[in-house]
C-alpha cells in the first residue's frame, strides 16, 4: 500500500464520518442546538431527548450509513486498492477507524462529537456482518436484563473484535485486527462518563421515568 492511498482513504473516511447528522437534523427541523440538550451529545440517544424520536431514528441510520459507506467503498471499488486480500482488509479497517474518529471529533463542530456507537456499527457491518450479529445479540441480552443501553453498547463494542478474531482471523491480518480493536476501545473510552455512573449506580435505565 502506498502512503498516498493510505492518506486519501484516511482523510476521505474521516470527512464522511464527521458529518454531524444529529446536529443538522435537529437544527433544521426543530431550530435548536442538540448540544444544548441533555448530555450535549450529537448522537441518536440525545436527539431523542429533544422529543424528536423520528429524528433520532433517522440520525441512527445516517450515522451508521456514514460509517458503512467508506469501508464498503474500499472493499468494493477496484481502483482503490489492487493488493492482496489481507492488505485490502487492513486498508478497510483504517477507513473504519478514520470514520469513527470523524464522528467523535468532527472538524465542523470544534472536534466535539458523539460516542461512535452507530458509526461503529456501520463500519463493523461493512467489515464483518456475522461478527456484528454476535455483538448485537449481546447488546440485546444486556439491555434486556439490565435496561442499561450504555452497558449494552460497551459490551457489544468489546465483543466485536473478539468475535472477528474468532470467526475471520485468517482473513484479517494482525494489523487489521488491531485497528478493529482500536475502534472498539475508542467507543468504550467515549463512554467513560457512563462507566462512572454505572459504577456509582446513578446511570439512567432505558424506559425509566425521570423525576
Amino acid at each position: 500500500m502506498s502512503y498516498p492511498t493510505l492518506a486519501v482513504v484516511a482523510a476521505s473516511s474521516y470527512l464522511m464520518g464527521s458529518i454531524p447528522f444529529g446536529y443538522i437534523l435537529v437544527r433544521l427541523f426543530q431550530g435548536i442546538d442538540v448540544r444544548s440538550i441533555g448530555s450535549g451529545n450529537i448522537g441518536a440517544t440525545n436527539v431523542a431527548r429533544t422529543g424528536g424520536k423520528k429524528l433520532a431514528i433517522v440520525t441512527l441510520l445516517l450515522d451508521a450509513f456514514k460509517g458503512w459507506l467508506p469501508v464498503f467503498l474500499v472493499l468494493h471499488i477496484p481502483c482503490v486498492h489492487k493488493g492482496s486480500v489481507t492488505e485490502l482488509h487492513t486498508l478497510a479497517t483504517l477507513a473504519a477507524l478514520a470514520a469513527v474518529l470523524g464522528h467523535m471529533f468532527p472538524v465542523w463542530l470544534g472536534f466535539k462529537g458523539g460516542k461512535g456507537v452507530a458509526t461503529g456499527l456501520g463500519v463493523f457491518l461493512a467489515l464483518a456482518p456475522l461478527a456484528v450479529l454476535i455483538a448485537v445479540a449481546l447488546f440485546a441480552v444486556v439491555v434486556a436484563f439490565t435496561r442499561y443501553v450504555s452497558l449494552g453498547s460497551i459490551v457489544a463494542a468489546a465483543a466485536f473484535p473478539v468475535a472477528l478474531w474468532w470467526l475471520e482471523r485468517d482473513a484479517f491480518p494482525p494489523a487489521a485486527l488491531a485497528l478493529c480493536a482500536a475502534v472498539a476501545l475508542l467507543v468504550i473510552v467515549r463512554h467513560h462518563q457512563n462507566i462512572g455512573r454505572l459504577l456509582a449506580g446513578t446511570e439512567s435505565r432505558f424506559g425509566a421515568r425521570k423525576a
